[in-house]
């Protein structure tokens, strides 16, 4: 029995009826925008292991930095003890943030990411002796997690999450204020219950999770403007737009806007290591200064600021500073939008939409996802399609051929689905 077939009786997967769920395929090692699997067929992958190889994968001065760092010190606790890469990563994090935007909680997940931004929303409030605002609002689409808190300001009503309504807190969820009807309601809404909000919280420009939905810079404009006027902490969850996904480093900037706590995960390593960061203005952080330790956040994560994660997230910032990734990322876009234009006029497509490095063939309704991810693999392509879409958010390194074998194999399967 192959290690496959006898891990297989002990594994669970991620969003997986187990009962029914088909034997993954086993991969041997990645390289670039390809996945070579242990039957020696080769993949390219169209969403950079869930969006966070944004450079390739197994980039040399990633593995480089890795590997220097696993020699010296893979992890050691950050409760009283310091490291360089967690250091020099907080200071060049805060660095490419505008404005006081400058204290740096690292985490494992971004879940935990989005947790700790509530904490600091509610606590900071609890800590200057305001009681009652302890809910924070979010919005229709939106996802930030599968952790307890994060589930309670997802959609209600989005599938994932609906079993565990009596458990969650209850946290308020309204349409984004994109038009004249959503914006009305959101300010009617502020109106009545802000007096009862810590916080809102955002994707900005792409709700990801939710189907890849966008929206203008005007609505994070707004967003600002409503917390600045209701005295609320606004969190921008750029854990899948951060770091040139939609063609600026970070999708807030593209809105003139800058949030109180920004959230960052997925590429934060280049796809090395798991690592996240909630980074704050210093107005928050001082509100937990004191000379009581019930002030302080309460918080630490047993891995936190993971040695070899942070040494990965330097030697990918690095990437950034030295290769031409935003460059990169305008080339894809535009050729995501020539190539997937032709999608638009099959049968049971309902949209074709692109932002920066991702590409998004919306329909109106997908019988059977896997099946359709089957078919795809036998063009030679790794994509997920999940809800009602078929999309692409490749590593920002990948070849213009091997873009046009992930646009030309959705044409292809929808065309003959059609």
């Amino acid at each position: 029995m192959s290690w496959l077939e006898e891990g297989w009786r002990h594994v669970w997967l991620p969003y997986a009826q187990m009962r029914t769920a088909p034997l993954p395929m086993a991969v041997a090692r990645t390289e670039g925008a390809r996945i070579i699997l242990e039957d020696g067929r080769e993949l390219i992958d169209g969403i950079a292991s869930w969006w966070t190889a944004c450079h390739g994968y197994n980039h040399p001065h990633i593995r480089r930095a890795v590997a220097t760092q696993l020699e010296a010190m893979p992890h050691v606790m950050f409760g009283g003890l310091a490291h360089e890469p967690a250091y020099r990563l907080s200071t060049r994090l805060a660095a490419l943030m505008p404005g006081d935007l400058n204290r740096v909680f690292f985490t494992d997940s971004g879940s935990v990411a989005v947790e700790v931004a509530i904490k600091i929303a509610v606590q900071s409030r609890l800590n200057q002796g305001v009681r009652g605002r302890t809910k924070i609002l979010a919005f229709s689409g939106g996802y930030h997690g599968d952790t307890i808190g994060t589930m309670a300001i997802c959609d209600p009503e989005e599938g994932m999450h609906s079993l565990f309504t009596g458990l969650l807190p209850d946290n308020p969820v309204v349409p984004l204020p994109k038009d004249a009807a959503s914006i009305a309601a959101f300010e009617a809404f502020l109106e009545r219950h802000h007096k009862t909000l810590a916080a809102i919280i955002v994707e900005p420009l792409v709700q990801g999770a939710g189907g890849m939905v966008f929206h203008g810079p005007e609505v994070l404009q707004r967003l600002r403007v409503a917390a600045d006027h209701y005295g609320l902490t606004l969190i921008f969850d750029e854990i899948f737009t951060g770091f040139g996904r939609t063609g600026a480093m970070f999708a807030f900037e593209q809105a003139g806007v800058m949030p109180d706590i920004v959230t960052l995960s997925k590429a934060l390593t280049g796809g090395t290591s798991p690592l996240a960061a909630t980074i704050a203005t210093d107005r928050l952080f001082e509100t937990f200064l004191s000379d009581s330790p019930m002030t302080a956040l309460m918080h630490g994560p047993t891995y936190m600021a993971h040695a070899l994660g942070c040494a990965a997230a330097n030697a990918s910032l690095d990437l950034f500073e030295s290769e031409p990734r935003l460059v990169q990322v305008a080339a894809i876009s535009t050729q995501l939008a020539r190539e997937l234009e032709p999608c638009r006029n099959l049968p049971g497509v309902k949209d074709v939409r692109v932002m920066g490095a991702i590409g998004v063939v919306q329909m109106h309704g997908i019988k059977d996802p896997p099946a359709l991810r089957q078919t795809l693999l036998k063009e030679g392509v790794w994509i997920r399609p999940f809800r009602d879409i078929v999309y692409l958010t490749p590593s920002f390194t990948i070849s213009p051929e091997d873009l046009s074998r992930l646009t030309g194999a959705i044409h292809k399967v929808l065309s003959e689905a059609a």
